[in-house]
């Protein structure tokens, strides 16, 4: 596992900068994400350009005109944020602190941020005086969908990460009432449908304030959608940030973690052996209770699990694995090993962000192999949700989350939004097929 650039740095190439140690492998996968979802949604604009479906808009703007305090303001302060906290830490001693924590801290470099915000501020003031006239004209422009991919994905951002604190609050509304200050502003904790859902309905206004076609908008976002899912996922995967599955007991695992096949009574054996972990939270680390997770049972026969052995040919990390070095720091103690993250989970456990990463990057080939072949507005779009909804249902199988009654069924927030993008994807296509037909 490589909880940041750290380690991946480490077991690559044998060098060891502390100061990679705050620049999280899970945001960089994030970010990645954005770009590769921002690349097929501008590809599809482009395309659907091409064909008629979207219209350029035009809109006035001021050239020749100086730069305004409120932007010399605006960079300045970019340019201070980004460098008081960069700077503070390629030119000082890291902290021993997740990344999330390091950039909600008080910890940067003051002369950092001035310096790169005095440099910002100067580069617009310089960029709008090279453009000056006498007198600033009013011109028109014409812009295209595919010009403002940029805004979509910053509006994307910023409304998903408000949506996905928002249903992971109302989800866990025991711990917000505890401790609401810490549970708003911790960067962990977020729910990726409330990202989802929130997100989609942000953008989806900007393109009807902006006259962008949305049938053809979400249409033509599809595809990417489910790519930066996959991207994501690979982020949680080589993280180990928790969100993996239940326990898979035809499978053990010894103290480095390595998995071997179980025999009888080996599971329940395992199960003993840490039951502090299972029924407390607790390992016992050089005769001391160390509290590690907040997974825990009422007895060992409550644990969640599925027995399910993999076939031979495939490697056994496929079906069960323990999460070694997990941004986390979930488990017991790895013999040996000093680093901050050298723990590995007692039992292994159904690899579900792998699972997600492999099926969503199947479904985006799907999408895209297809998408020139549909031409019925909304049906991409249905056909999505329909997909999506499928892939998470099927993982929540194998997963767990807090449950509610729903209908005499238990179903998790996850569950219940999945079988709403199902069926809101039927209805989709439904109503796409019959309206949009019928118009043809």
């Amino acid at each position: 596992m490589y909880p940041n650039l750290y380690y991946v740095f480490k077991d690559w190439f044998g060098v060891e900068w502390s100061s990679l140690k705050v620049l999280n492998v899970f945001g960089l996968m994030v970010a990645l994400a954005f770009v590769g979802a921002a690349w097929t949604l501008a590809l599809e604009l482009k395309r659907k350009e091409k064909q008629g479906l979207l219209l350029p808009r035009e809109e006035t703007v001021v050239v020749g005109k100086p730069a305004s305090w409120m932007e010399l303001m605006y960079n300045g302060l970019l340019g201070f944020i980004f460098g008081f906290k960069f700077i503070g830490v390629l030119f000082s001693k890291a902290p021993e602190v997740s990344a999330p924590d390091y950039i909600f801290s008080k910890e940067g470099s003051l002369w950092g941020g001035l310096l790169v915000g005095v440099i910002l501020a100067g580069a617009k003031w310089y960029e709008k005086n090279k453009r000056k006239l006498k007198s600033p004209e009013y011109r028109p422009i014409r812009i295209w969908p595919h010009d403002r991919v940029g805004d979509i994905v910053i509006i994307a951002l910023l409304f998903g990460i408000l949506g996905a604190k928002l249903f992971d609050a109302v989800e866990h509304w025991d711990d917000l009432m505890k401790d609401p200050i810490g549970q708003i502003f911790s960067a962990s904790g977020l729910t990726f449908y409330g990202g989802l859902i929130v997100a989609a309905l942000a953008v989806c206004w900007y393109a009807y304030r902006k006259g962008i076609s949305i049938k053809h908008l979400v249409d033509a976002a599809a595809p990417g959608l489910l790519l930066a899912y996959a991207i994501g996922r690979i982020g949680c995967q080589v993280a180990g940030d928790g969100d993996w599955g239940i326990f898979n007991s035809a499978y053990v695992s010894d103290e480095t973690g390595k998995v071997k096949l179980a025999s009888a009574g080996d599971y329940e054996n395992q199960l003993k052996k840490y039951s502090t972990y299972f029924l407390q939270g607790k390992v016992n680390d050089s005769n001391r209770m160390v509290y590690v997770t907040d997974r825990t049972y009422a007895s060992l026969e409550d644990v969640p699990h599925k027995s399910i052995k993999g076939p031979g040919f495939l490697p056994n990390w496929l079906f069960a694995y323990t999460y070694p070095k997990n941004v986390n720091a979930d488990g017991i103690l790895i013999p040996g090993d000093t680093d901050e993250h050298n723990r590995v989970l007692p039992q292994p456990v159904f690899p579900t962000p792998l699972y997600e990463t492999l099926i969503c990057g199947s479904m985006f080939l799907f999408l895209w192999v297809i998408r020139r072949r549909i031409s019925t507005p909304l049906l991409m779009f249905g056909l999505y949700l329909i997909l999506n909804g499928f892939e998470r249902f099927l993982i929540e199988t194998i997963r767990v989350n807090k449950l509610y009654s729903v209908l005499g069924m238990l179903l998790s927030q996850a569950e219940i939004i999945a079988l709403c993008l199902v069926l809101a994807g039927v209805a989709l296509i439904f109503f796409s097929r019959s309206k949009f037909k019928r118009l043809s």
